[in-house]
Protein backbone atom coordinates (compact mmCIF):
# COMPACT_ATOMS: atom_id res chain seq x y z
CA UNK A 1 0.00 0.00 0.00
CA UNK A 2 1.45 3.26 -0.38
CA UNK A 3 2.83 5.20 2.35
CA UNK A 4 0.43 8.19 2.85
CA UNK A 5 -2.74 5.79 2.36
CA UNK A 6 -1.53 3.34 4.42
CA UNK A 7 -0.46 6.14 7.26
CA UNK A 8 -3.88 7.57 6.94
CA UNK A 9 -5.54 4.05 7.55
CA UNK A 10 -3.80 3.74 10.91
CA UNK A 11 -4.50 7.73 12.20
CA UNK A 12 -8.11 7.92 11.07
CA UNK A 13 -10.76 7.78 13.63
CA UNK A 14 -8.11 8.30 16.55
CA UNK A 15 -9.08 11.73 17.01
CA UNK A 16 -4.81 13.07 17.48
CA UNK A 17 -4.90 16.86 17.89
CA UNK A 18 -2.13 18.37 15.90
CA UNK A 19 -1.22 21.96 16.70
CA UNK A 20 0.35 24.63 14.29
CA UNK A 21 2.30 27.91 15.68
CA UNK A 22 2.16 29.28 12.52
CA UNK A 23 -1.79 29.27 11.91
CA UNK A 24 -1.92 32.63 10.00
CA UNK A 25 -0.40 31.53 6.98
CA UNK A 26 -2.14 30.02 3.85
CA UNK A 27 -0.25 26.79 3.73
CA UNK A 28 -1.04 25.57 7.22
CA UNK A 29 -4.85 26.95 7.27
CA UNK A 30 -5.45 25.19 3.98
CA UNK A 31 -3.71 21.67 5.20
CA UNK A 32 -5.52 21.90 8.27
CA UNK A 33 -9.09 22.42 6.47
CA UNK A 34 -8.19 19.68 4.47
CA UNK A 35 -7.46 17.49 7.77
CA UNK A 36 -10.23 17.97 9.29
CA UNK A 37 -12.48 17.36 6.48
CA UNK A 38 -10.75 13.71 5.69
CA UNK A 39 -11.15 12.98 9.56
CA UNK A 40 -7.48 12.83 9.93
CA UNK A 41 -6.62 14.68 12.74
CA UNK A 42 -8.29 17.54 14.55
CA UNK A 43 -6.08 20.72 14.02
CA UNK A 44 -5.52 23.79 16.30
CA UNK A 45 -4.38 27.31 14.80
CA UNK A 46 -2.58 29.03 17.15
CA UNK A 47 -2.90 32.72 15.31
CA UNK A 48 -4.79 35.66 15.09
CA UNK A 49 -8.64 34.69 14.70
CA UNK A 50 -9.40 37.71 12.76
CA UNK A 51 -6.20 37.27 10.61
CA UNK A 52 -7.20 33.63 10.66
CA UNK A 53 -10.89 33.55 8.66
CA UNK A 54 -9.58 36.50 6.69
CA UNK A 55 -7.16 34.91 5.10
CA UNK A 56 -9.30 31.72 4.98
CA UNK A 57 -12.19 33.75 2.96
CA UNK A 58 -9.60 34.99 0.85
CA UNK A 59 -8.41 32.03 -0.81
CA UNK A 60 -12.01 29.99 -0.17
CA UNK A 61 -10.73 27.77 2.76
CA UNK A 62 -13.85 26.17 4.71
CA UNK A 63 -12.17 26.70 8.19
CA UNK A 64 -15.66 26.17 10.09
CA UNK A 65 -14.56 22.97 11.82
CA UNK A 66 -11.03 24.50 12.92
CA UNK A 67 -10.04 25.04 16.20
CA UNK A 68 -8.41 28.56 16.31
CA UNK A 69 -6.82 30.34 20.02
CA UNK A 70 -4.87 33.05 19.60
CA UNK A 71 -2.42 32.97 22.63
CA UNK A 72 -1.97 37.31 23.36
CA UNK A 73 -5.80 37.04 24.16
CA UNK A 74 -6.80 33.80 25.92
CA UNK A 75 -7.90 34.36 29.18
CA UNK A 76 -6.04 34.79 32.40
CA UNK A 77 -6.32 31.59 33.88
CA UNK A 78 -5.40 29.59 30.65
CA UNK A 79 -1.92 31.34 30.20
CA UNK A 80 -1.61 31.49 34.04
CA UNK A 81 -1.68 27.56 33.97
CA UNK A 82 0.71 27.35 30.81
CA UNK A 83 3.10 29.60 32.68
CA UNK A 84 3.59 27.76 35.83
CA UNK A 85 3.58 25.00 34.27
CA UNK A 86 6.85 26.75 32.09
CA UNK A 87 8.26 27.80 35.30
CA UNK A 88 8.02 24.25 36.79
CA UNK A 89 9.63 22.12 33.57
CA UNK A 90 12.38 24.71 33.36
CA UNK A 91 13.42 24.17 37.11
CA UNK A 92 14.89 27.66 38.10
CA UNK A 93 16.31 28.02 34.58
CA UNK A 94 14.04 30.91 33.81
CA UNK A 95 11.88 33.10 36.08
CA UNK A 96 8.20 33.74 35.57
CA UNK A 97 9.10 37.00 34.34
CA UNK A 98 11.63 35.51 31.70
CA UNK A 99 8.51 32.44 30.85
CA UNK A 100 5.87 34.92 30.00
CA UNK A 101 8.18 36.67 27.24
CA UNK A 102 8.88 32.67 26.22
CA UNK A 103 5.19 31.67 25.95
CA UNK A 104 4.40 35.06 23.57
CA UNK A 105 6.46 32.98 20.78
CA UNK A 106 3.93 30.47 19.48
CA UNK A 107 6.23 27.67 19.22
CA UNK A 108 6.37 27.87 22.88
CA UNK A 109 2.59 28.27 23.52
CA UNK A 110 2.38 25.26 20.87
CA UNK A 111 4.72 23.26 22.62
CA UNK A 112 3.43 23.40 26.16
CA UNK A 113 0.24 22.43 25.04
CA UNK A 114 1.80 18.90 23.80
CA UNK A 115 3.57 18.71 27.01
CA UNK A 116 0.53 19.13 28.95
CA UNK A 117 -1.26 16.44 26.61
CA UNK A 118 -3.90 19.78 25.55
CA UNK A 119 -2.28 18.53 22.05
CA UNK A 120 -0.91 15.62 20.62
CA UNK A 121 1.91 16.59 18.51
CA UNK A 122 3.15 19.70 16.79
CA UNK A 123 3.92 20.82 13.27
CA UNK A 124 5.87 24.12 12.89
CA UNK A 125 8.73 25.26 10.77
CA UNK A 126 7.00 27.61 7.28
CA UNK A 127 7.92 30.89 8.67
CA UNK A 128 10.42 29.80 11.39
CA UNK A 129 14.12 28.49 10.94
CA UNK A 130 14.46 25.00 12.07
CA UNK A 131 15.83 25.89 15.47
CA UNK A 132 13.04 27.91 16.59
CA UNK A 133 10.88 24.66 16.30
CA UNK A 134 13.57 22.44 17.74
CA UNK A 135 14.63 24.36 20.92
CA UNK A 136 11.31 24.36 22.69
CA UNK A 137 10.83 20.81 21.97
CA UNK A 138 14.47 19.90 23.47
CA UNK A 139 13.52 22.53 26.95
CA UNK A 140 10.13 21.30 27.16
CA UNK A 141 9.06 17.83 25.44
CA UNK A 142 12.95 16.27 25.56
CA UNK A 143 14.33 13.30 24.72
CA UNK A 144 12.99 9.99 25.31
CA UNK A 145 14.09 8.25 28.72
CA UNK A 146 17.87 6.90 28.02
CA UNK A 147 18.05 9.27 24.89
CA UNK A 148 20.46 12.15 25.16
CA UNK A 149 20.03 13.47 21.36
CA UNK A 150 17.46 13.67 18.69
CA UNK A 151 18.36 12.69 14.91
CA UNK A 152 16.69 13.75 11.72
CA UNK A 153 15.50 10.89 9.53
CA UNK A 154 14.15 10.79 5.84
CA UNK A 155 11.96 8.07 4.61
CA UNK A 156 13.35 7.30 1.19
CA UNK A 157 10.85 5.85 -1.50
CA UNK A 158 10.67 5.34 -4.77
CA UNK A 159 7.08 2.48 -6.32
CA UNK A 160 7.32 -0.55 -3.45
CA UNK A 161 10.77 0.33 -2.08
CA UNK A 162 10.60 1.70 1.48
CA UNK A 163 14.14 2.89 3.15
CA UNK A 164 15.22 4.71 6.01
CA UNK A 165 18.18 7.40 6.38
CA UNK A 166 19.41 8.80 9.39
CA UNK A 167 21.13 11.27 10.64
CA UNK A 168 20.72 13.61 7.56
CA UNK A 169 19.63 16.71 9.41
CA UNK A 170 20.62 17.24 12.93
CA UNK A 171 23.88 16.17 14.47
CA UNK A 172 26.97 17.22 11.99
CA UNK A 173 28.71 14.77 14.54
CA UNK A 174 28.44 11.73 16.02
CA UNK A 175 30.44 9.73 18.44
CA UNK A 176 29.85 6.19 18.92
CA UNK A 177 27.18 6.23 21.64
CA UNK A 178 25.34 8.76 19.66
CA UNK A 179 25.46 6.42 16.38
CA UNK A 180 24.32 3.52 18.56
CA UNK A 181 20.87 5.72 19.95
CA UNK A 182 20.23 6.92 16.52
CA UNK A 183 20.56 3.34 15.18
CA UNK A 184 17.71 2.28 17.73
CA UNK A 185 15.66 5.33 16.78
CA UNK A 186 16.13 5.02 13.37
CA UNK A 187 14.55 1.11 13.94
CA UNK A 188 11.44 2.72 15.71
CA UNK A 189 11.00 5.12 13.20
CA UNK A 190 10.76 2.56 10.37
CA UNK A 191 8.56 0.21 12.27
CA UNK A 192 6.13 3.32 12.41
CA UNK A 193 5.76 3.56 8.61
CA UNK A 194 5.31 -0.58 8.29
CA UNK A 195 9.01 -1.39 7.50
CA UNK A 196 10.16 -4.21 8.94
CA UNK A 197 13.45 -2.67 10.28
CA UNK A 198 17.16 -4.66 9.70
CA UNK A 199 19.43 -1.59 10.52
CA UNK A 200 22.54 -1.28 9.10
CA UNK A 201 25.48 1.03 10.51
CA UNK A 202 27.63 2.59 7.35
CA UNK A 203 31.41 3.00 6.95
CA UNK A 204 34.07 2.95 4.51
CA UNK A 205 34.60 -0.22 5.65
CA UNK A 206 33.29 -3.85 6.09
CA UNK A 207 33.58 -5.80 9.12
CA UNK A 208 37.56 -4.75 9.50
CA UNK A 209 38.28 -4.28 6.03
CA UNK A 210 39.98 -1.07 6.44
CA UNK A 211 41.49 0.38 10.07
CA UNK A 212 41.00 3.76 11.19
CA UNK A 213 39.14 5.73 14.19
CA UNK A 214 36.41 6.06 11.81
CA UNK A 215 36.01 2.12 11.51
CA UNK A 216 36.71 1.70 15.24
CA UNK A 217 33.94 4.44 15.98
CA UNK A 218 31.33 2.54 13.72
CA UNK A 219 32.18 -1.15 15.15
CA UNK A 220 31.87 0.60 18.31
CA UNK A 221 28.33 1.70 17.56
CA UNK A 222 26.98 -1.78 16.16
CA UNK A 223 28.29 -3.19 19.84
CA UNK A 224 26.15 -0.86 22.01
CA UNK A 225 23.28 -0.39 19.35
CA UNK A 226 23.11 -4.59 19.38
CA UNK A 227 23.54 -4.45 23.50
CA UNK A 228 20.30 -1.89 24.00
CA UNK A 229 18.10 -3.58 20.97
CA UNK A 230 19.00 -7.28 21.33
CA UNK A 231 15.74 -7.85 19.83
CA UNK A 232 16.31 -5.99 16.50
CA UNK A 233 18.89 -7.04 13.24
CA UNK A 234 21.54 -4.20 13.53
CA UNK A 235 24.82 -5.14 11.97
CA UNK A 236 28.09 -3.11 11.41
CA UNK A 237 30.39 -1.86 10.01
CA UNK A 238 29.55 -2.58 6.33
CA UNK A 239 30.16 -0.41 3.53
CA UNK A 240 26.83 0.40 1.36
CA UNK A 241 27.12 -2.28 -1.28
CA UNK A 242 27.78 -5.13 1.79
CA UNK A 243 24.73 -3.88 3.46
CA UNK A 244 22.57 -3.64 0.22
CA UNK A 245 23.00 -5.66 -2.27
CA UNK A 246 22.90 -9.54 -1.67
CA UNK A 247 25.87 -11.18 -3.44
CA UNK A 248 28.26 -8.56 -1.85
CA UNK A 249 26.55 -8.76 1.59
CA UNK A 250 27.30 -12.90 1.81
CA UNK A 251 30.94 -12.12 0.14
CA UNK A 252 31.50 -9.59 2.84
CA UNK A 253 29.51 -10.42 5.52
CA UNK A 254 28.60 -14.02 5.73
CA UNK A 255 26.15 -14.86 8.00
CA UNK A 256 24.70 -11.71 8.78
CA UNK A 257 21.03 -11.14 9.23
CA UNK A 258 21.46 -7.83 8.24
CA UNK A 259 24.25 -7.73 5.15
CA UNK A 260 22.64 -7.50 1.84
CA UNK A 261 18.85 -6.30 3.04
CA UNK A 262 19.65 -3.88 5.15
CA UNK A 263 16.11 -0.97 4.86
CA UNK A 264 17.40 1.02 8.11
CA UNK A 265 21.05 2.87 6.79
CA UNK A 266 22.66 4.77 9.58
CA UNK A 267 25.23 7.17 8.62
CA UNK A 268 28.81 8.17 10.56
CA UNK A 269 28.07 11.72 10.70
CA UNK A 270 25.50 14.38 9.13
CA UNK A 271 27.64 15.16 6.30
CA UNK A 272 27.49 11.64 4.66
CA UNK A 273 24.12 11.49 5.79
CA UNK A 274 23.03 14.59 3.72
CA UNK A 275 25.01 13.68 0.51
CA UNK A 276 23.31 10.35 0.63
CA UNK A 277 20.22 10.84 0.67
CA UNK A 278 20.50 13.69 -1.63
CA UNK A 279 22.60 11.68 -4.20
CA UNK A 280 19.55 8.75 -3.83
CA UNK A 281 16.56 11.89 -4.26
CA UNK A 282 18.54 13.12 -7.48
CA UNK A 283 20.19 10.28 -8.78
CA UNK A 284 18.20 7.27 -7.76
CA UNK A 285 14.43 8.97 -8.45
CA UNK A 286 13.65 8.81 -4.56
CA UNK A 287 11.47 11.04 -2.95
CA UNK A 288 12.80 12.21 0.52
CA UNK A 289 10.12 12.49 2.99
CA UNK A 290 10.98 14.33 6.05
CA UNK A 291 13.26 15.50 8.08
CA UNK A 292 11.17 13.23 10.81
CA UNK A 293 12.83 14.26 14.32
CA UNK A 294 13.13 10.78 16.39
CA UNK A 295 14.35 11.01 19.87
CA UNK A 296 11.71 13.20 21.36
CA UNK A 297 8.90 12.09 23.91
CA UNK A 298 6.19 13.71 21.56
CA UNK A 299 6.48 14.20 17.74
CA UNK A 300 7.41 17.66 16.70
CA UNK A 301 8.14 17.91 13.25
CA UNK A 302 9.74 20.75 11.63
CA UNK A 303 8.93 21.92 7.92
CA UNK A 304 11.20 23.60 5.46
CA UNK A 305 10.20 27.07 4.89
CA UNK A 306 9.71 26.33 0.92
CA UNK A 307 7.32 23.74 2.21
CA UNK A 308 3.56 23.93 0.32
CA UNK A 309 0.46 22.99 1.37
CA UNK A 310 0.75 19.25 0.41
CA UNK A 311 3.84 18.74 2.61
CA UNK A 312 1.86 20.32 5.60
CA UNK A 313 -0.86 17.99 5.19
CA UNK A 314 1.50 15.22 4.57
CA UNK A 315 4.23 16.26 7.86
CA UNK A 316 1.20 16.44 9.68
CA UNK A 317 -0.28 12.82 8.82
CA UNK A 318 3.69 11.46 9.59
CA UNK A 319 3.50 13.44 13.12
CA UNK A 320 -0.03 11.82 14.35
CA UNK A 321 1.44 8.55 13.48
CA UNK A 322 4.23 9.07 15.48
CA UNK A 323 1.80 10.12 18.02
CA UNK A 324 0.23 6.55 17.48
CA UNK A 325 3.57 4.92 18.05
CA UNK A 326 4.93 6.83 20.92
CA UNK A 327 1.20 5.85 22.70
Amino acid sequence: MELFESLKQKISGQNKTIVFPEGEDVRIIGAASRLAADGLVKPILLGDQDKIKQVAAEHQIDISTLSISNPLTVPEDEKQKLLDALVARRKGKNTPEQAAEMLKDPNYWGTMLVFLDEADGMVSGAIHPTGDTVRPALQIIKTKPGVKRISGAFIMQKGDQRYVFADCAINIELDAEGMAEVAVESAHTAKVFDIDPKVALLSFSTKGSAKGEMVTKVADATKLAQEAAPDLPIDGELQFDAAFVSEVGELKAPGSKVAGHANVFVFPELQSGNIGYKIAQRFGGFEAIGPILQGLNKPVSDLSRGANEEDVYKVAIITAAQALGID
